[in-house]
């Protein structure tokens, strides 16, 4: 089979239609018909939140397809696929990246360990309900991909990465040598973070500015979360999900420890 042929396929039995239905719109609609129905997969993977930046990236992750920036964004104001932002609160003038402290990436791309505790990927995604957020900080392994500690948190600040890192080190002792690995955010480049880790021999690792592939475990881990815990329960309110999403952390760990592979 011809790869055309094949992505066609594949892309046609995800979006649940016929190939007779994709060339009817093809011949009826534009030739940015058939990258339109992609892009707009990933947009609504996204619950309607990525910009084209980060459409490109979850292109190249999902169907190992590479876009130019600019024909993404232009498909995606064509066919007014606009991300849904939250109002922004007050911005927070003092949460800046610190430069000195912005780490190479080690792992470049190499998700592979064989040993507990070489290397922690963290990050800190959204929960969103009814225009209402809290956010969510985790560590997971990158060995057997448990969660070592998360915290859930009203507030996008230092604080939620310090005590998620702290209630990591509570619960594992042997830390020394250890990498962890993060995007650029301003927690992680704060000289606090950067303490926390120094005292416990633990090695900063960080992705290329603006390169979420970089850190495409831990992306794939919190989008898994959201599809199971948002989209497959009757939620009222922020509070609820919340706790739908603690109670489905508990139950992943359960399912991943029990088959974790031995060194």
């Amino acid at each position: 089979m011809h790869i055309k042929d094949y992505k066609l396929d594949n892309m046609c039995a995800t979006l649940e239609i016929n190939k007779r239905t994709y060339y009817k719109y093809r011949n009826t609609q534009d030739k940015d018909y058939y990258d339109y129905l992609l892009i707009k997969e990933i947009f609504d993977e996204s619950k309607k939140t990525y910009g084209y930046r980060r459409i490109c990236d979850g292109l190249l992750i999902k169907y190992g397809v590479i876009f130019n920036h600019k024909k993404v964004q232009r498909i995606m104001a064509k066919y007014a696929l606009k991300p849904e932002y939250i109002k922004r609160i007050r911005p927070n003038y003092n949460a800046k990246r610190i430069e000195e402290n912005v780490k190479p990436n080690l792992l470049k791309r190499n998700f592979k360990t064989n040993i507990k505790n070489k290397v922690w990927l963290t990050d800190i995604t959204y929960l969103i309900f009814n225009n209402k957020r809290a956010y969510l900080s985790t560590i997971i392994d990158l060995y057997d991909r448990r969660v070592v500690a998360y915290r859930i948190s009203k507030f996008n600040n230092l604080s939620i990465v310090t005590d998620t890192l702290n209630q990591a080190l509570a619960k594992e002792k042997d830390v020394h040598n250890l990498i962890i690995h993060s995007d650029q955010g301003f927690q992680y480049t704060s000289h606090e973070y950067k303490v926390v880790c120094e005292a416990n021999g633990i090695t900063i690792s960080m992705s290329r500015k603006g390169t979420p592939i970089d850190d495409s475990p831990m992306e794939s881990f919190h989008s898994i979360l959201k599809k199971e815990t948002l989209y497959n329960n009757y939620i009222t309110n922020l509070e609820e999900y919340i706790a739908i999403v603690e109670d489905w952390l508990e139950f992943y760990n359960t399912k991943r420890l029990k088959n974790r592979k031995k060194t």
